[in-house]
């Protein structure tokens, strides 16, 4: 198995430059993030990654999670990883200073997320969700649950899930069944629960249940929900762990991939009822787990960056050295690696813009997040938080759309050696592929986007964004270097520009329709917005070259890079917004 090595150029030059250090320290509470704090976070984070969690990576698709029919046994070496991922204090990252966290941005905690989740998904799959329920019982929960619980999902001795899915209750979360009755200060808690990443596990001391249940007088649908926390293990008054709960595991699941990601099936009250507490108001549920939710859904496509670019350094090392036909310009040479042909350069450095790209606006994502969180200014605030929500399912689905992909290409490159398990592409093509399913499928992102993010606010979110970009415009057009990027650049602006304003006048007039062009429209704004990103990139990698900072080389194929996606990936924005302004029709 080729080494992972985390890619901390290019996140380093994305924070330095692309948002900007100084943007973030200027936030309330992040006066102490300098370039010396980011740099000594980002390589520890590498380390971690690349020497702790990377080399288990092959041997737990392998064995995978056990279930004894009782509980669930990880693989070898994953408690160990995982203890040093809590010793590091790496759990509590974003987590304010006062609740016993780092008080670091999430624009530094979602660079490394990519890194593990790059090394090891399966088991960094645990602290992703950990993250999402930390955010969530902060915001919702009251006192008492925050004092109880919250210190040790903090530190990671505990950890979380996330409990909607049930047997008839996929993406119709308002179908679920699961009950729950009032007892006392406490609830008791009935139903089946399916698909619950890391319901059982032995990497820590108690597990933290966020379950939606429906109570007894609650209207139907998602507005009768309620939320509640369902320890796996009965916490005593002193904080102590005291007496399982009527939580049991049915089975684990046998999946195409992440095998050592244990999806349980879960049963809550098999016994009488599982004692739960209230998070948040009753029938008020559903927003409460939006929190999570919203959160695991820009961890999930910063899974797939880190899946992407896993696959891709395998696939650039293979075809380094593979030996394998003459070169095309010197047909009487002996063969050379195929990194000489020039589809599999094709290929590589598809792969590589795909990825400089989606990085670049899951990056410029996390910045508007801590924006949204630490500004003082009550209009920068909530423009913010806009830019979080319009930006969320373009981050989830994008990205595990392209993770797809650039992990297929990745077996490609190997070629009939990718297709054997012993090389390692298969199984970052397997890990991928729920990407694009769980935390909400692709479809329902592209829907969210359309009906929630643009038509609900007349696309305000978007205007405001597009303002911001089309700003920029004209200093790639004084720049002679950059002037017909500047005109493939706007072209691919004004193509989502058209289709976006297409889609609001068919949400108003006839919702089917526009939501059968939803999913083409959501990739034209990855596609339109990756590539803005990556150009922008670009055009400051040019003036450091300029004044002579930085890395020569890195900042060469930055520019080399962007210069490739603009030629080979922004055209499918014109082909993009074809289909969604005139297939619309075809479809009933």
């Amino acid at each position: 198995m080729i080494p992972y090595t985390p890619p901390l150029d290019d996140i380093r030059f994305i924070l330095t430059r692309l948002i900007g250090l100084e943007a973030l320290s200027a936030l309330p509470g992040y006066d102490g993030v300098s370039a010396e704090v980011v740099d000594a976070v980002l390589d520890e984070a590498g380390k971690i990654a690349g020497e702790i969690f990377a080399p288990l990576n092959t041997t737990g698709d392998k064995i995978g999670a056990k279930f004894d029919g009782a509980t669930v046994t990880m693989p070898p070496g994953f408690q160990a990883a995982y203890q040093a991922y809590v010793d590091g204090g790496w759990n509590g990252m974003p987590v304010d200073e006062a609740l016993g966290g780092q008080g670091l941005p999430w624009s530094v905690a979602m660079p490394v997320q990519e890194m593990l989740q790059a090394a090891n998904l399966s088991l960094a799959l645990c602290t992703l969700l950990n993250q999402g329920a930390i955010e969530l019982l902060s915001e919702h929960g009251d006192a008492a649950l925050k004092a109880t619980y919250l210190a040790k999902m903090i530190s990671g001795r505990w950890s979380g899930t996330m409990n909607l899915t049930e047997p008839q209750a996929g993406s119709d979360v308002g179908a679920v069944r699961c009950k729950a009755e009032r007892n006392g200060k406490h609830y008791l808690v009935k139903g089946q629960k399916i698909y619950i990443s890391y319901g059982d596990h032995d990497l820590t001391d108690n597990i933290i249940h966020f379950v939606l249940a429906r109570l007894p007088d609650a209207p139907e649908g998602t507005r009768g929900l309620s939320l509640f926390l369902v320890p796996k293990i009965l916490v005593n008054a002193d904080g102590t762990l005291g007496n399982a709960n009527d939580v049991r595991v049915v089975s684990i699941e046998h999946k195409l991939g992440q095998h050592a990601s244990p999806t349980c099936v879960m049963a809550y009250g098999d016994q009488g009822g599982a004692i739960g507490y209230l998070v948040g108001k009753e029938n008020g549920g559903i927003n409460a787990m939006f929190t999570m939710m919203n959160n695991a859904r820009i961890g999930v496509g910063i899974q797939a960056l880190g899946l992407m670019d896993r696959a891709c350094q395998q696939a650039l090392s293979f075809a380094e050295t593979r030996i394998q036909s003459r070169d095309l310009t010197k047909p009487k040479e002996p063969p050379v690696a195929i990194i000489h042909h020039p589809d599999v350069q094709r290929m590589l450095m598809e792969m590589r813009a795909s990825i400089e790209a989606a990085r670049a606006l899951a990056y410029v994502c996390a910045f508007a997040v801590d924006v949204s969180k630490k500004s003082t200014d009550a209009a920068a605030k909530a423009a913010a938080l806009r830019r979080v929500d319009l930006l969320t399912p373009v981050i989830k689905a994008w990205l595990t759309d392209l993770g797809n992909e650039v992990t297929s290409q990745a077996v490609q490159v190997f070629g009939g050696m990718g297709y054997i398990e012993e090389t390692g592409a298969a199984q970052h093509m397997r890990d991928a592929r729920v990407l694009a399913i769980y935390e909400g499928t692709n479809g329902i992102q592209a829907n969210d986007l359309v009906f929630r993010k643009l038509a609900r606010d007349s696309g305000t979110a978007f205007n405001e964004l597009m303002a911001e970009l089309n700003g920029f415009l004209p200093q790639l057009a004084e720049d002679e270097k950059f002037a017909r990027r500047h005109g493939q650049l706007t072209a691919a602006l004004k193509n989502l520009q058209d289709s976006v304003d297409h889609v609001l006048q068919l949400a108003a007039s006839n919702p089917a329709k526009a939501a059968s062009v939803a999913a083409p429209l959501l990739r034209l704004m990855g596609n339109a917005l990756g590539g803005f990103y990556l150009m922008k990139s670009a055009w400051l990698a040019a003036e450091d070259l300029k004044n002579g900072a930085g890395d020569s080389a890195f900042l060469e194929r930055k520019i080399a890079t962007a210069q490739f996606y603009a030629d080979r990936i922004l055209p499918y924005c014109g082909a993009l917004a074809t289909s969604v302004t005139q297939s619309s029709a075809v479809i009933n």
